[in-house]
């Protein structure tokens, strides 16, 4: 994953209890903080503390909720979008962009009050992202939530991957974070994922990469499994799913750049499903759930570590 950095201020440690709140999209766990002014100082490796299942809440990743304005890596985006989402890996890393986590962000300002059902902006440290929040259903359900996820980007270059004592050719796809793809006859083949993926060059992702492996299930349908770099295997990436369905696409000699008409695969992740568009201007978007399940308070003697 990225370098963890720091906040650019340091505060002092919380005296009163912290609210947190527990979310998932297709399973994709995040725990979320609110923290509109800033004032909270998450080191990596209090993030880590909270991410862990065991001793801590446990999640794939945290996302702070901070207005753009009083965060320095999101103050230029705070006319576009109110609300920037500071997002971590599970070790702490500060990772550039996370899709299933822009939608469990979305979910959680509209059960804040803080965003109704419609259209709204988020502020990620890979850009704004154009969010879409449906209406609930009729029985009370929430709807699903679309993200404009910008355009992939395909540097080219061989790339090769290996697991478990295989090899496999790999593509170089691009969504704001590196993603590596590499197709594959069976799931199985790339063993428990516990452990990164070795890619070839590694020079060419000095920060780490993602690694996604991808089977077909039918026409402009796949599968995938993950590894993503700061967290191990999950059991989704929004942002991994796009690249596979860029990859794919391609594959199957799709772009809609060229074409003139857009085109939508079936993006099938160990904890859900996911429908990935790509249109003609390049732009991709990617529909799914978001949840949110628990809320409650962390004690500040905890935290304080």
């Amino acid at each position: 994953m990225t370098e963890a950095r720091s906040n650019a201020r340091s505060e002092p440690a919380p005296t009163e209890p912290v609210a947190f709140l527990k979310g998932h999209g297709t399973e994709n766990d995040f725990v979320i903080v609110p923290d509109p002014d800033g004032l909270l100082d998450l080191s990596p490796a209090v993030v880590a503390r909270l991410c862990d299942r065991r001793a801590g809440i446990g999640g794939d990743g945290l996302l702070r909720v901070v207005r753009s304005a009083a965060h320095p890596e999101a103050a230029a985006q705070a006319a576009e979008a109110e609300w920037f989402m500071d997002y971590r890996n599970g070790d702490g890393s500060v990772a550039e962009m996370c899709g299933n986590g822009v939608r469990v962000f979305a979910r959680y300002l509209r059960r804040a009050g803080l965003a109704g059902a419609g259209d709204l902006a988020v502020a990620t440290r890979a850009g704004v992202r154009r969010v879409h929040i449906a209406k609930d259903t009729e029985d009370g359900a929430p709807g699903d939530v679309t993200v404009r996820m910008g355009r992939a980007v395909l540097p080219g270059g061989e790339v090769t991957v290996g697991a478990a004592g295989r090899s496999w050719p790999a593509l170089h796809v691009s969504m704001g974070n590196p993603h590596v793809v590499a197709f594959v006859d069976d799931l199985d083949e790339a063993g428990d994922l516990l452990r990164a993926p070795a890619v070839t060059p590694a020079a060419a992702y000095p920060t780490g990469t993602n690694v996604e492996f991808v089977v077909d299930r039918g026409p402009r349908h796949v599968a995938l499994r993950v590894h993503e770099r700061g967290s191990g295997e999950t059991r989704s990436c929004g942002t991994g799913a796009c690249a596979v369905m860029v990859a794919a696409a391609r594959r199957d000699g799709l772009d809609p750049a060229v074409t003139g008409r857009p085109v939508t695969y079936t993006v099938d992740v160990p904890g859900g499903r996911l429908v990935i568009s790509e249109g003609t201007d390049g732009e991709v978007e990617m529909t799914g759930p978001a949840v949110i399940l628990a809320e409650g308070f962390i004690d500040p003697a905890w935290l304080a570590g």
